[in-house]
């Protein structure tokens, strides 16, 4: 499984960067896995997963987590956190 996150700042991407998870694991675990590393990578808390996340992510792969999803001041307007390759 390979995830693609982003950061970004008034329609402009701040940063980027691909997690891969090869392990066999649940998809749960991978998508956690990618969380932390993410927020390891850019130095953030980790976000709290809103059931609008959930929902965006079961259906279409892909959600975004706003600064209502982090406990403290993100220095970004979302992160965008999107599956693109699946085992």
């Amino acid at each position: 499984m390979r995830i693609w996150i982003k950061e970004f700042k008034d329609n402009r991407m701040l940063c980027d960067m691909v997690s891969e998870h090869n392990e066999d694991d649940t998809r749960t675990h991978k998508v956690f896995a990618a969380v932390e590393e993410a927020c390891r990578e850019f130095d953030l808390c980790k976000p709290i997963w809103l059931d609008k996340n959930i929902r965006e992510f079961k259906e279409h792969s892909r959600t975004k987590f706003y600064q209502d999803s982090f406990i403290e001041e993100v220095p970004f307007d979302y992160l965008d956190f999107q599956v693109i390759e699946e085992d």
